[in-house]
């Protein structure tokens, strides 16, 4: 309109007052879910399964409400439309697992009576989830969180490709991994390509980028931990060994 100033370029900061990243080294860790879920060596392999398929659940699900922070704060009309569908992709995974989870283990939640995808995702204690610390971390500018999908997105595609090869695990369960397979594959891309072009592009997105990777890299090692109940999964023939995805999915 005349006489209307024009508006300032948007800067894609973290919103005032948001909370700052935390780090397992600078604050006490309290005990993860897993340590207070009984001995994973004692458990049927239903109910095995059913945690350590409720562990990538709880990923995809906290990483899911994460990227859906980013509705109408995207730097381009299609990017929030691409963070959009990622974070419905991640939905749609996390329904199918709680599901499964449910049918496999119906006494998970004290108290409650044919467990459903819903009880597993509104009434749980935060301390009752299962995720990675990485997708739980506050919004930071794009190019944090560009970065935070690519190597979320690598490590779990290393996961789902070594769970669909993997004979004893749960056949549900491997069905889902092998339909989010495709999924979490162009996620990893499209992370791929960003962070390469914000990393090769002006100097104020190459050091967003490499504040970014400075941020997030105390968290990725948690990616790799092999956690009691992922342990007893791939000894058992059932799941992952955390671990044994290290390497692949870095080398990307």
């Amino acid at each position: 309109m005349p006489g209307t100033a024009p508006k300032e370029p948007q800067r894609f900061e973290p919103e005032p007052g948001a909370p700052v990243p935390t780090t397992p080294e600078t604050v006490g860790r309290a005990p993860r879910p897993w340590d207070a879920a009984g001995d994973p060596a004692s458990m049927t392999d239903e109910q095995l399964s059913a945690r350590y398929l409720l562990g990538l659940a709880d990923d995809a699900l906290v990483y899911a409400q994460r990227l859906g922070e980013w509705i109408s704060r995207a730097p381009q009309i299609e990017e929030d439309m691409a963070l959009g569908n990622v974070a419905l992709d991640l939905v749609g995974q996390a329904r199918t697992l709680y599901t499964r989870v449910g049918e496999l283990d119906a006494q998970l939640l004290p108290g409650v009576q044919e467990l459903a995808e819903d009880d597993l995702a509104y009434f749980r204690t935060e301390r009752e989830f299962r995720n990675r610390w990485l997708v739980e971390q506050p919004r930071g500018d794009f190019a944090h969180e560009m970065v935070r999908m690519l190597w979320f997105s690598a490590h779990l595609l290393e996961t789902l490709a070594r769970l669909v090869r993997t004979e004893g695990a749960d056949a549900v369960g491997v069905g889902a991994a092998r339909k989010a397979l495709k999924e979490v594959d162009y996620h990893r891309d499209h992370a791929a390509q960003w962070v390469i072009r914000l990393g090769d592009g002006t100097e104020e997105s190459g050091r967003r980028t490499a504040a970014a990777l400075a941020a997030l890299e105390p968290f990725v090692a948690e990616l790799s931990e092999d956690d009691p109940v992922a342990t007893e999964a791939a000894r058992r023939g059932l799941g992952v060994l955390p671990s044994t995805t290290a390497e692949a999915a870095t080398a990307y």
